[in-house]
């Protein structure tokens, strides 16, 4: 299949896991990939992965001015574009009482700020009919003892999808959220366990998915490219949960 041929595609958050999973789908499809992070060497092997005209910028997710300066940059390589995937993102997990202002704003500003405004600021530089697929969560509905915060921030993507296809209707534009369950991604290196604290929180995790099993990176990937691929055409503003079962059964 060569679903997305001569069309270019941003996914922020693209030099690992889910983010890197999509690009490189994208690009067996056929698309001209843009991916964006904070790690310039991971940026760079990633890219060498995404095939002939693939470019890799720096940005960082939370700040709005960075996200101005995206689709600044966007603009000035001549391209609209297509397909947009805001996956970046953070996961820190922690119980109430232990949550403190600055874990609170360095989730919101990344998770829900950062992606706000990137989405805004993207706007002169989509194409009519173009798509945009939130990276949400299965947490934000299964009420996981300490992410509170994580699960907000989540929670308010699902929320972009509606409001934000509503006010977009008039260009076509769709916003749609895959809301993963738990995925082998190098997200759960970043929680500050050692090998046999992460060793028992994934097996803790396997039991409460049906499957038994994470994800793999691909695995979600696919739905990314189903939600943002013509297609889908007939899918606005929906939640597509790809979670093995976790909460639905």
């Amino acid at each position: 299949m060569n679903r997305f041929a001569n069309q270019t595609v941003l996914v922020t958050g693209g030099s690992s896991g889910i983010g890197l999973a999509a690009a490189q789908a994208y690009a067996a499809e056929g698309a001209r990939v843009i991916i964006t992070g904070r790690d310039e060497a991971a940026l760079e092997t990633a890219r060498k992965t995404l095939g002939e005209g693939a470019l890799a910028w720096r940005n960082d997710a939370g700040s709005v001015d960075a996200a101005r300066a995206l689709a600044a940059a966007v603009r000035d390589a001549g391209v609209k574009l297509d397909a947009v995937f805001i996956n970046a993102g953070v996961a820190k997990l922690a119980p109430f009482e232990q949550i403190d202002e600055a874990l609170w704003d360095q989730t919101f500003d990344i998770n829900v700020k950062g992606a706000y405004f990137q989405m805004q600021s993207l706007l002169p530089v989509l194409n009519e009919g173009a798509a945009i697929v939130l990276n949400g969560s299965i947490n934000a509905h299964i009420g996981m003892p300490t992410s509170s915060v994580y699960a907000a921030s989540k929670a308010a993507l699902i929320s972009f999808a509606k409001t934000l296809s509503a006010e977009l209707l008039p260009r076509a534009i769709r916003v749609n959220v895959v809301s993963p369950g738990p995925v082998a991604t190098p997200l759960y290196d970043k929680f500050g366990m050692n090998d046999a604290q992460r060793e028992a929180t994934a097996a803790a995790i396997r039991e409460l998915v049906p499957l038994k099993r994470f994800a793999t990176p691909e695995e979600v990937a696919s739905t990314v490219l189903h939600l943002s691929a013509k297609e889908s055409a007939f899918i606005v503003g929906t939640e597509v949960i790809v979670a093995g079962g976790m909460g639905q059964l």
